[in-house]
């Protein structure tokens, strides 16, 4: 698999892939060919050993306009005649939006997300995928599906509780409302805010390229643990860590870390 797509744009330096949603003149609303080559973006960087960060954005005025109103006319086969298989190919539509987000999730190296501008609907729940968000201060987040009465249904409403308060996540569910970059930082959607969309790229990149210099063992061991313990308990987790320890303690990358720190140079990893 290559990194070559259609409606997003790529670019690897220094082991990061830097990934722009591609549709501009769209506000790069999903559409189909979207959804699929996020999914297969995903999977490009999981399987890529020289890639070990990636970072998304947006390509123009805005992050993400969300699902593109024109697959609403696709979701529903008004040609099955029967209703019941045509309410299971919708589910099944539906669970293959949330596979294209949870790729996110579920690669096994760090997905930074940088906002500015739009980001509502399906961008939310792109973002609520990504190990960390930084945005803009003037960026303009909702969680719009209300406005068009629907649920939320591709992962805001499964991931953001674990990075807000319950209630403000609620206020923003039932109100649809619009709420800025500050405000973002502030309840704890993203790690920080910037002042604008040059700075915010030149800090997000530091830090990914902070993340690209270490064990690239160590962090893919980081996020399998941070995200088992989302779903174990603390002992659960703790006899997770010990084993995932028992195996990698001996990898040449502590070797490496260790003999650096020794000799107060930067240590070099294998992919």
């Amino acid at each position: 698999m290559t990194g070559a797509f259609s409606t997003i744009k790529t670019n690897v330096k220094n082991q990061v892939a830097h990934l722009q949603l591609n549709r501009p003149a769209q506000a790069n609303a999903i559409n189909r060919e979207m959804w699929c080559e996020l999914g297969e973006a995903m999977a490009w960087v999981n399987d890529t050993p020289d890639i070990r960060v990636a970072v998304i954005s947006g390509e123009g005025k805005h992050f993400c306009a969300g699902i593109d109103l024109a697959m609403f006319a696709e979701l529903v086969d008004d040609t099955m005649s029967c209703e019941g298989r045509k309410r299971e190919a919708l589910r099944e539509e539906i669970v293959w939006l949330q596979q294209q987000i949870s790729s996110i999730d579920a690669c096994k190296k760090p997905v930074l997300a940088a906002i500015h501008g739009a980001c509502v609907g399906g961008g939310v729940d792109l973002i609520c995928a990504a190990d960390m968000r930084y945005s803009t201060a003037d960026a303009v987040f909702s969680i719009k599906e209300i406005d068009v009465g629907m649920v939320a249904d591709v992962g805001t409403l499964q991931r953001l509780p674990r990075l807000i308060g319950d209630g403000m996540l609620r206020e923003l569910t039932y109100t649809g409302r619009d709420f800025n970059g500050q405000e973002a930082a502030a309840i704890g959607l993203t790690n920080r805010c910037f002042d604008s969309t040059e700075t915010m790229m030149q800090g997000v990149l530091e830090i990914a390229n902070t993340i690209a210099g270490k064990s690239p063992l160590g962090i893919r061991g980081c996020k399998q643990v941070i995200r088992h313990a989302r779903e174990h308990s603390i002992e659960e987790g703790l006899d997770y860590v010990a084993t995932w320890n028992a195996a990698t303690l001996v990898s040449d990358d502590v070797r490496i870390a260790l003999k650096a720190r020794q000799k107060g140079e930067p240590p070099v990893f294998a992919d």
